[in-house]
């Protein structure tokens, strides 16, 4: 198995790239696991595309590896794609989850429902030494809440419910949510992507 250098820390985006890579013949490690210097990467892109693949290449650059870096965000129609590239830090660099869920709320209020239609989406960008990139976008549509929903999930899941159903993804559970979030998209491209590969 060849060793491929995961951008992020999260052990859990490293459990499900492994169920994907690992039949591929890669081997994701963390890249304080792959014992790389810290170092900061600053995430000055204008698209998830972009501050994904600097994340990957950063690395690429100083391992030597494939690396992988990915860029997450949640995109509301009726703020104008906000708040993007910002969702983690929406209401402030120092906010929390519950204070970003506000500003949304805030946003929003007046707007009817049917009109508060946002996506969440996700890029997985995979760079090769040899300069080649392969990118997979995962999206994964629905509408804000007029108000909080449930208390479980992380980040905007207690507002936002995804297209088809009356729950939202706090409400749904993690479990649930995995099989049809933006990150389960976008893993399912890069593995077929990563298929095509081979013919």
């Amino acid at each position: 198995m060849e060793k491929l250098i995961v951008a992020s820390q999260n052990r859990k985006k490293i459990k499900e790239l492994n169920a994907i890579l690992s039949k591929h013949g890669y081997e994701p490690v963390a890249r304080d696991d792959a014992g790389l210097p810290t170092f900061e990467i600053v995430e000055d892109g204008t698209t998830f595309e972009e501050n994904s693949y600097k994340k990957a290449y950063e690395i690429m650059k100083v391992s030597g590896k494939v690396t992988i870096g990915d860029d997450s965000g949640l995109m509301i129609d009726a703020l104008g794609g906000e708040p993007g590239i910002y969702s983690s830090r929406y209401a402030g660099e120092d906010c929390d989850d519950m204070n970003n869920n506000l500003k949304v709320l805030e946003k929003l209020k007046g707007v009817p429902y049917e009109e508060r239609t946002a996506k969440f989406v996700t890029v997985i960008t995979m760079c090769y030494p040899d300069g080649k990139t392969i990118v997979a976008r995962g999206e994964c549509k629905g509408h804000i809440a007029l108000d909080f929903m449930g208390e479980g999930g992380f980040g905007y899941d207690p507002i936002f419910v995804p297209e088809g159903y009356e729950n939202s993804f706090a409400q749904l559970g993690t479990d649930f949510k995995n099989t049809i979030s933006h990150r389960a998209r976008a893993l399912e491209i890069l593995d077929k992507k990563l298929n095509e590969e081979k013919i």
